[in-house]
């Protein structure tokens, strides 16, 4: 475990926002998340090391990538999107995707006509069909404008130095290209209140104010910043406990109410009608809590207040 400034203005005064365990892998481990007093970048502190963190990074992480392969496939069409007018006005383009996992998203853009490349220092793909750099990309041996498009989905919030990694993106894109990253929202219900992160994978969580910091640092201009959850989601599970326990004086906290899926495990009862009903009845306020959650998550993106954040920003040209 180290401790560590704030990465984004270096420095050493913040306060506590919330301590959760690693729900994953590790639940007997607590990590301590801190807001900086002088910038508002939330991160975790003290946290594991670079050498460290392999351990919190099991295979079973990846799993995901190949057992929700549907899921993946419409969320990387989604992607693709934020690229679409570069295909349509660039006879010839090359990406880069920082954290490429197994390469199913640049594979999907070679076969839209780039050239791609990816970074990967942890996941490994069989046979990925292109370049994949396995180093950290601050340590990616390019380092002159050489793509017309950087993408990271997902990234930036699970590595130690996110200032050298905007730095970085600025300096290998070409003059007017675009670096497009998605990144949780620290100034959300779900992500400050309501222990929605994957500590301690995200090590720091990022507001508006704070991406623009640092993309003004790195020399890039912010294009726009979409609310929304058509990439990924971070639902404010637990909302109506939260406002019923402000209203009376309290603050929700860790461990939060028991889901129908860990009530089911936590009483050993398999899924049943019968298992249902004594759930509804065990936490009626958990129903309507989950009955109501998608009207405030629209509310939520209307009001650019959700959990998740795709940024597009732009190297001056």
């Amino acid at each position: 475990m180290e401790t560590v400034p704030c990465d984004l203005c270096g420095s050493e005064r913040c306060s506590l926002a919330y301590s959760m365990p690693d729900r994953l892998f590790h639940p007997q481990e607590l990590f301590h998340v801190v807001e900086c007093a002088d910038c508002g970048l939330g991160f975790v502190n003290p946290r594991p090391s670079r050498a460290e963190m392999a351990r919190f990074y099991p295979k079973a992480f990846y799993a995901d990538f190949t057992e929700n392969g549907d899921h993946h496939e419409r969320r990387y069409r989604e992607e693709a999107r934020y690229l679409e007018d570069l295909e349509r006005t660039l006879p010839q383009r090359r990406l880069l995707d920082v954290g490429c996992a197994g390469g199913d998203f640049p594979r999907l853009m070679k076969s839209r006509g780039w050239e791609v490349e990816g970074v990967e220092p942890f996941a490994e793909a069989a046979d990925p069909g292109f370049p994949v750099h396995r180093v950290g990309f601050p340590e990616f041996a390019v380092d002159a404008p050489t793509y017309d498009a950087v993408t990271a989905w997902a990234v930036f919030e699970h590595v130690h130095d996110p200032k050298a990694h905007f730095a970085k993106a600025s300096r290998v894109l070409k003059p007017g290209g675009r670096l497009v990253f998605l990144v949780t929202n620290f100034s959300s219900l779900a992500s400050r209140r309501l222990f929605a992160e994957d500590v301690p994978r995200h090590l720091y969580f990022f507001t508006e104010p704070a991406v623009r910091r640092y993309l003004e640092a790195a020399g890039l201009e912010l294009v726009r910043a979409d609310y929304d959850n058509r990439i990924y989601s971070l639902p404010p599970r637990h909302w109506l406990h939260r406002g019923l326990r402000r209203a009376f004086g309290g603050e929700l906290s860790w461990p939060t109410p028991a889901t129908y899926q860990e009530y089911l495990e936590g009483t050993g009862r398999t899924r049943s009608a019968a298992s249902l009903l004594r759930y509804c009845l065990f936490s009626p306020v958990s129903v309507l809590d989950r009955v109501l959650l998608p009207l405030i998550e629209r509310v939520q993106i209307w009001r650019r207040t959700y959990g998740i954040v795709t940024y597009v920003a732009r190297k001056p040209a």
